[in-house]
């Protein structure tokens, strides 16, 4: 209620005011004050500029700052609105016009134009153009950024500011306002035809950096000139080529000099080296340009100031991987003023990834040249005498150093890649080994059993059969070596049955993977094992013979050792296990509503679900019987008590069966039909057709009629018209 109550006072102030602004043409006072008071509501609600567009408001206001003959009057027009269109993108589109901009340009253009009135009109042009290409597209169709250029160079006429100056301040004020929408109209987005306008203005900006180094020109002076060099290659050459680089490279290393002394040189610094970037961002090899005022050492000087956020080093940093990127000059120097270790600190002390990824592309570019430095001297070339290289080399060796450290930080680095793909690799090796183990033991066994209840062995399946018994005895002396104990040795028994290898833990994968690849070993040298001594001192070791209890059994099966009477139980489990017909059958013997687990159940299906279910467990058919009763027991209270919405012959049937003791039923008495039933037959028959049960629950018959009663006295009524209702 507050909010509605808000937006219809703001609606009633706003259209107070623009009926102030019409009647009151005479007064610029009034009119100013109007304007203002709008400034002020549209700054407080975002929907009020909305609501004075729909009402005929900025039309007027537009055409106001136009014919109206007082200077304040067309200012705080202007300033209305600028502050509308910055607040509303609708507004923005509306004032958005050649109309609108060949106006601003007579204002700019004019002489008669006071400093404010010049101001407020390009505080509009900067709006317009703002994050739109239209007005970018517009500000050039109609001559106004060609005003714009030469504002820019007329406005300000001695390089010798005075902000002390009233005067002084207003121009200085202007030329600013004039930068800003400068740089918003080659860039915001991007305009390439508008960046080749611009770059007309190089070389004044170059003479005001080098005559005026102040903070309140090199701001604006620099935002413009990396705005309209930025991502055009074409407008970064004409750059270079007018000596823009080399003013900046003067400023940048003037402005390092004095940063020692006062914090603002080292930000302005800053400002200048993000310019330099832009210059040479897609243009590396004039990087060249750069070394004959050693840059890159005034930026490593300047990288070390305390003042300096992770934002300002980012920058600088960037600077120099792009300086160093294609110029090996830029690169010894580098080496020469031991950046390639502030390199590293940067990288492996700060947290900025942005800031990382900066000082991971410097030292990549500065890895040729330090490939070079640490060749032996005669392989060596620097397009320099070989006298002159051996005593460089001679005389920075520290150089070498440093490179090593980086060599060994990226060792490192590779050495933890290849032992992570390795330890990959093991895992999947130990995966393989211990699936080929277990189908080792699954033939074994099966060849057990199979000799085992074989009638009469021949000599070559005593032979076979003494073999695979070797094999087992290695396995388990293997088995043997690899436990420390009986308890880890029956453990791992347990893991090599097929039916327990689906529930093991990791931790006896492993051990049975080690013991695996021991027992692959002993294979090879088949020497240690193939003794019978051997075998079975590690076999009575690690199994105790059980005593042999004969009852009665139809065949004695040979007792020659614990693992062979041992093999016929887990034989049993291991082909009960992978039998997957057998297993597939015993599924369709067991409850569903045990089985369906992964199933989407709720109360409905899982009901329906048990009572299909042949096979039901215990549990569930206490459940199905205990529902059943309910069920039951809720149908007779139900009927009992009259709360169940049937029929009306339904409803009277179940009542009377109820009460009826012995559940004998009573016939019904006879009961003619009266005339308003015929009636009531008749309509029903007209209105619904032949749908009995609609028509006897439609029409308030008497108690006990059926649908059938109806569809015979219809068809009598029809078959004798003289007793038929008219």
């Amino acid at each position: 209620m507050d909010s509605e109550k808000q937006t219809e006072e703001m609606k009633t102030d706003l259209n107070l005011l623009l009926e102030c602004l019409k009647y009151q043409m005479d007064n610029p006072f009034s009119q100013k004050e109007a304007l203002v008071t709008i400034h002020s509501i549209c700054q407080q609600n975002s929907n009020a500029g909305v609501y004075f567009r729909e009402i005929g408001g900025l039309m007027f206001v537009k055409n106001l700052a136009k014919a109206s003959e007082h200077s304040m009057v067309k200012e705080a027009a202007l300033y209305t609105l600028g502050a509308v269109a910055e607040q509303n993108v609708y507004c923005q589109q509306t004032l958005c016009t050649s109309e609108l901009f060949e106006d601003l340009t007579w204002f700019l253009s004019n002489d008669d134009s006071n400093t404010n009135l010049k101001r407020m009109s390009v505080y509009v042009i900067l709006v317009l153009v703002s994050n739109n290409r239209t007005g970018q597209t517009l500000v050039r169709e109609t001559g106004c950024i060609t005003v714009l250029t030469q504002l820019f160079r007329t406005v300000l006429s001695k390089y010798e500011l005075d902000l002390s100056d009233k005067n002084a301040f207003q121009s200085y004020q202007l030329w600013s306002s004039v930068c800003s929408t400068l740089c918003v109209c080659v860039n915001n987005p991007q305009n390439d035809k508008n960046q080749m306008l611009c770059c007309s203005l190089f070389p004044h900006a170059n003479d005001w950096l080098i005559n005026c180094i102040k903070p309140e020109i090199i701001r604006p002076v620099c935002s413009f000139i990396g705005l309209t060099l930025a991502n055009n290659t074409y407008v970064q050459k004409y750059f270079i080529s007018v000596g823009g680089l080399d003013v900046l490279s003067q400023v940048l290393v003037q402005l390092e000099s004095d940063s020692h002394k006062t914090l603002s040189s080292a930000k302005l610094a800053v400002v200048v080296t993000k310019t330099v970037d832009a210059c040479i961002a897609d243009n590396p090899t004039f990087g060249v340009i750069l070394s004959k005022y050693q840059i890159v050492s005034k930026l490593l000087t300047l990288l070390l100031h305390e003042s300096l956020d992770s934002g300002e080093k980012f920058s600088i940093i960037l600077t120099l991987g792009h300086c160093t990127e294609d110029c090996e000059e830029n690169q010894y120097d580098l080496f020469k003023n031991n950046g390639l270790p502030l390199m590293i600190q940067a990288l492996t002390e700060s947290q900025n990834e942005e800031l990382n990824k900066a000082a991971t592309f410097v030292l990549h570019n500065c890895k040729k040249i330090a490939e070079k430095l640490s060749l032996s001297l005669g392989e060596y070339s620097f397009d320099e005498n070989e006298e002159q290289l051996k005593d460089v080399n001679m005389k920075e060796k520290n150089l070498e150093e440093y490179w090593k450290k980086a060599k060994e930080i990226l060792h490192r680095i590779e050495q933890l890649e290849r032992e992570r793909n390795e330890e990959k690799i093991q895992r999947e090796k130990d995966k393989d080994d211990v699936s080929s183990m277990n189908i080792n033991i699954q033939t074994t066994l099966k060849h057990l059993h199979a000799d085992s209840i074989g009638r009469g062995p021949t000599a070559e399946d005593k032979d076979k059969s003494q073999s695979r018994k070797l094999q087992s005895y290695q396995f388990r002396g293997v088995l043997s070596t690899a436990c420390t104990n009986d308890h880890q040795m029956k453990t791992l028994l347990k893991s090599a049955n097929p039916v327990n290898a689906c529930y093991r833990e990791s931790g006896q994968s492993k051990t049975l993977g080690k013991a695996h690849s021991s027992y692959n070993q002993n294979l090879h040298e088949g020497t240690t094992f193939g003794k019978k001594n051997s075998v079975s001192q590690s076999s009575d070791h690690v199994f105790k013979h059980p005593i042999p209890v004969v009852k009665n059994r139809q065949q004695q099966l040979p007792v020659t050792d614990p693992f062979t009477l041992c093999s016929d139980i887990i034989n049993k489990e291991v082909i009960s296990f992978l039998a997957t017909d057998n297993h597939s059958k015993m599924l369709k013997y067991r409850c569903s509503g045990c089985i369906a687990v992964g199933k989407s159940l709720n109360s409905r299906n899982f009901s329906k679900l048990l009572h299909s279910c042949p096979y039901q467990c215990d549990r569930h058919k206490v459940i199905v019987e205990a529902e059943d009763r309910y069920k039951s027991e809720l149908r007779k209270s139900l009927i009992c008590n009259k709360k169940i919405l049937l029929t009306p012959r339904r409803r009277r049937q179940l009542s009377s069966e109820s009460t009826t003791s012995g559940g004998i039923k009573k016939r019904r008495i006879r009961k003619n039909f009266t005339k308003e039933e015929v009636n009531y037959l008749f309509s029903g028959v007209k209105k619904m057709g032949n749908h009995w049960n609609l028509i006897l629950w439609s029409f308030p018959f008497q108690q006990g009629r059926k649908a059938v009663d109806l569809a015979h006295k219809y068809h009598k009524l029809t078959k004798h018209p003289k007793c038929a209702a008219p």
